[in-house]
């Protein structure tokens, strides 16, 4: 599991000269867990207070969805079609956690005698002061926006499983760069992550690795994930030309796939 122990500083809105800051670490970054229908699921997690004063946390589920570049949009107000927030229970709404101190937060997940095999995901939400509507994470660090961090939840139910496909390799702008992408699609039950080291090769005969970025694939969707290049010595004089030669295997829980493509 990972850990993420993030410092967080983020200016409420409000008509200071010096905003006060919100000062937390929450860990762990994420739960993936495995229930069976009528089973109760008991977890916890752990919120610090980095901050000298002692600090007030509100806290709240929430629905979400993940956009094109892998960023989540909470959706806290609405209960989604498909939700299984009504499974969860919490601790309390509201913690006080003393300066420089740490305290557990309970939580459990009541699925239903009737569940079918399937994905319940969601976030548990740590708020103080403005709340915003989207936050960016760069694979399991959340960094919050107008102070909030989210946990992401998983729940594999019953016999829950990916089963991911290769659809096509090419080369699209992410954070503004053309970058390799790989688009999978998961028609699954269950959330999936690829992984792996990939052999390159630019038009200049440069060799590199790319390395799959382990975003999550839902169930039912396609999703762009990006091969980052641990470029050579020789490229941060020259950028790397395309097209790109690459080669190699993409794993993931219960299957792989062998590439040996040119893109674009």
């Amino acid at each position: 599991m990972s850990r993420l122990h993030a410092l967080i500083l983020a200016l409420l809105l409000a008509p200071l000269p010096a905003a006060a800051q919100f000062a937390v670490n929450v860990t762990p970054a994420r739960f993936e867990l495995q229930a069976k229908p009528g089973q109760v699921l008991r977890e916890s997690l752990d919120i610090g207070n980095d901050d000298l004063g002692v600090a007030d946390f509100i806290l709240r589920t929430s629905d979400w969805t993940l956009n094109r570049d892998g960023g989540v949009e909470f959706q806290p107000d609405i209960l989604a079609p498909d939700s299984c927030r009504p499974w969860v229970r919490i601790e309390r709404f509201k913690v006080r956690v003393g300066g420089k101190s740490r305290r557990k937060y309970r939580f459990e997940v009541h699925v239903p005698a009737d569940a079918r095999d399937g994905l319940c995901r969601f976030a548990l939400l740590i708020e103080q002061g403005s709340i915003a509507a989207q936050i960016s994470p760069i694979e399991n660090i959340q960094m919050p926006l107008q102070g909030r961090v989210g946990v992401i939840v998983y729940v594999r139910v019953g016999n829950a499983r990916p089963a991911i496909t290769v659809e096509r390799l090419a080369i699209e702008p992410v954070n503004g760069r053309p970058t390799p992408v790989a688009f999978l699609r998961n028609e699954g039950t269950a959330q999936g992550r690829a992984e792996g080291v990939l052999e390159g090769a630019d038009a200049k005969g440069r060799n590199f690795e790319l390395v799959v970025s382990p975003l999550p694939v839902l169930p039912g969707e396609t999703r762009r994930i990006p091969l980052w290049p641990q470029e050579p010595d020789s490229a941060r004089k020259e950028p790397l030309s395309p097209p790109f030669r690459i080669k190699g295997t993409i794993e993931w829980e219960g299957g792989q796939a062998k590439v040996d493509t040119q893109v674009p």
